[in-house]
């Protein structure tokens, strides 16, 4: 089965802290041991895995991202959106997360991030929870 819930993001660019939402979905399903598979559907959003004590991180990354991707390159996409998929491209849509004593296994200072490029948006996340 996959579980699906909605993300709306309120900024062009940030990271929106998503891992309570699949703690509870890992905490709802009972798995002692197992998977948890994340997706987005979109083209200008991914996920990633980063710190979650600091929001000086999120805002680095943001920043260097935006650096490193301008928005000042003659892209040839009508939108006027190409950062956003480029962006979307190097963080990637997918993450996997064991799950092991009905939780989540992130690291002390993990957590994990929808990161919106093309906001604000709603998002969709997917997840498949796999026992293990």
């Amino acid at each position: 089965m996959t579980h699906k819930f909605t993300v709306k993001t309120s900024a062009k660019s940030e990271m929106a802290d998503i891992t309570g939402e699949l703690a509870g979905l890992v905490k709802e399903s009972g798995f002692e041991s197992g998977l948890c598979y994340v997706f987005v559907p979109h083209t200008t959003c991914g996920l990633a895995i980063n710190e979650n004590a600091d929001p000086d991180v999120k805002r680095d990354i943001i920043a260097k991202l935006n650096e490193s991707v301008s928005e000042d390159f003659p892209y040839r996409h009508a939108e006027g959106n190409s950062p956003a998929h480029i962006k979307s491209v190097l963080v990637g849509p997918a993450l996997t997360i064991f799950i092991e004593e009905w939780a989540l296994q992130l690291g002390t200072w993990q957590g994990v991030y929808l990161c919106e490029y093309d906001g604000p948006r709603s998002r969709e996340v997917w997840v498949k929870l796999i026992k293990g």
